[in-house]
């Protein structure tokens, strides 16, 4: 039964070709547990893609598989907010309880356990994925036997993008039009797509996904560019470790973050979007195909939306386990059925983006802000957030804080503030240092609390908000484990495109590893410093340039932990 249903699948994706490689293999692991070469085989001979590319596929992305798993997949989280809540300790009590040296398949195939870099449950480390059910505050015994999914707590003082979650059905479209559920999308077609970029422009709203780009400039730049296809974009390959606010939206508000690509797609002339979303967001992944579903049903996608004359549809697109396919260029290739390899640029996305047409991309929480823009309108818009970093803005927190969850601010607020909010360092205890923008970004040191968290005030304080990560660190915590569980999850993510970010975090991993050993070298202080501002300086894409980060303002504030003097 399961050869012919995959069979089927296989007839019917076949016209399209190459850009459905990733769905196919998802497929196939699906119905068999694992992609053998016969299977590879077939999927590329059905699909007129070389075997090589294949395999190439399968070895780039972690989550699939050519050789057999098990019956339950264990992904233990050791990120650095998991590692330093005993997420290794757990992953290594798991393999001794089966009998496993390594990661990998129990003798009689029940159990297949690997470590994994993040998985967006940082509010409830340590924590892990067993199949599709995401687990926190894990052991052993409940990773055997897992309960319960996760919920994760939102923190609002005047709840704005964060307004519905908890008081609707995610999966009711209904529910969403009685709390102002597609409003902005009649507003939109009432101004005209010129007039929707200059409510952008007179917005000032940013990119929620880490770069804070102006959102204007996208939207601009792919509405006046050539071409009948366009695309509109949702990235939603939320793999910033600290960071799950994008997650919390998917599965509690889904329709807001349609609604945001449906005005994306009036405004630039696009018929076509994408949601990509990772593939360790399985729960995300069945909210928003419901809500595609249930708009379609209602006339909402499809043709003639609202008796506009405006035709839009959206498809869902599963990543298989890559941090770099965050990278938007990244990303486009993943959909296109290929390794998940950053472009050089220029040429930019708005003209040569998904399958080389002017593409629009933009995170989750943008599309969200991008809804309630059109629905209060711009004035109503600004009243939220400061002059440069307009409306509400949503931050992660998790760590050693009293009560992690997502927080949304509307105001100017500092560090302090936030952290004051939140109930301060769990069990009173002393805080030694804030990881602010996740994985990517930078330590803050306890006397620099009084930042605004805006964009303008975190440039001046040469610090990022990134994502909206705030990962709490008590004086407890090993900062020199932390900061080695940074250096592997960037030698683990490196796509290895450009040598200087192929080898700097190969690199950099080793120095940081030595550190914590106690075995340091003479003139690693300086090494790691070299190799860190090579990587900064010269790698192709974000996430070589940002690895380093993180540990040079580490070096910075506590030198005395790489064995240097302050």
């Amino acid at each position: 039964m399961q050869e012919q249903s995959f069979n089927d699948f296989l007839g019917e994706i076949a016209p399209r070709g190459r850009t459905m490689l990733i769905p196919a293999l998802l497929e196939a692991q699906s119905a068999f547990g694992y992609i053998s070469k016969e299977k590879a085989t077939e999927i590329g001979n059905t699909l007129r893609v070389p075997l090589a590319d294949v395999m190439g596929v399968i070895e780039f992305y972690t989550m699939l598989y050519s050789e057999p798993t098990g019956e339950t997949i264990i992904r233990v989280c050791t990120s650095p907010s998991c590692s330093a809540r005993g997420g290794r300790n757990v992953h290594k009590e798991l393999l001794h309880q089966l009998d496993l040296l390594n990661d990998g398949p129990t003798a009689d195939g029940k159990y297949f356990v690997e470590e994994a870099p993040c998985l967006g449950l940082c509010d409830k480390a340590p924590s892990a994925l067993v199949d599709e059910t995401a687990v926190g505050n894990i052991t052993p015994e409940n990773l055997l036997d897992p309960q319960d999914e996760v919920t994760t707590k939102v923190y609002a003082k005047d709840p704005v993008i964060t307004r519905r979650i908890g008081k609707i059905d995610p999966f009711s479209i209904d529910d969403y039009l009685v709390n102002d559920g597609f409003l902005s999308f009649p507003n939109a077609i009432h101004i005209g797509p010129d007039k929707m970029v200059e409510c952008m422009a007179d917005s000032g709203i940013l990119g929620r996904g880490g770069a804070s780009f102006p959102t204007k400039m996208k939207w601009e730049g792919a509405a006046n560019a050539p071409g009948e296809q366009k695309y509109i974009v949702c990235n939603s390959d939320e793999a910033e470790p600290g960071t799950f606010k994008d997650r919390v939206i998917i599965e509690n508000d889904p329709f807001s973050v349609l609604e945001g690509m449906l005005i994306g797609g009036y405004a630039i002339g696009a018929s076509k979007g994408y949601i990509y979303v990772r593939g360790e967001y399985p729960k995300v992944q069945k909210t928003f195909q419901a809500a595609i579903e249930s708009a379609r049903e209602k006339g909402y996608l499809g043709e003639n939306i609202l008796g506009s004359g405006f035709n839009f549809d959206i498809e869902l697109r599963s990543g298989a386990g890559a941090y770099i396919c965050g990278e938007e260029t990244a990303l486009f290739e993943s959909i296109e059925g290929k390794r998940g390899f950053p472009r050089l640029k220029p040429p930019y996305p708005v003209t040569h983006g998904l399958f080389q047409k002017p593409t629009v991309i933009n995170n989750v929480e943008t599309f969200a802000n991008i809804s309630l823009l059109f629905r209060i309108g711009v004035d109503a818009y600004r009243n939220y957030g400061s002059e440069k970093s307009s409306g509400p803005w949503l931050f992660s927190l998790s760590g050693d804080v009293a009560n992690p969850g997502i927080y949304e601010i509307t105001t100017p607020t500092t560090l302090r503030e936030l952290l004051e909010w939140a109930g301060g360092v769990k069990d009173g205890e002393k805080l030694q240092a804030i990881l602010l923008g996740g994985a990517a970004g930078k330590f803050v040191h306890p006397d620099q609390l009084d930042v605004r968290l805006t964009q303008e005030d975190a440039r001046a304080a040469g610090l990022t908000l990134g994502s909206g990560a705030v990962v709490v660190l008590n004086e407890n915590v090993d900062l020199k484990q932390t900061l080695a569980d940074l250096g592997h999850f960037f030698a683990h993510e490196s796509c290895g495109k450009c040598y200087p970010c192929q080898l700097g975090t190969q690199r950099q991993a080793e120095i940081l590893d030595r550190n914590l050993a106690g075995s340091a070298l003479n003139g690693d202080f300086a090494r790691l410093e070299d190799v860190g501002w090579t990587m900064t300086d010269a790698s192709l894409c974000g996430l070589g340039q940002t690895a380093a980060s993180a540990v040079l303002s580490a070096m910075e504030h506590w030198p005395e932990e790489f064995g240097a003097e302050k």
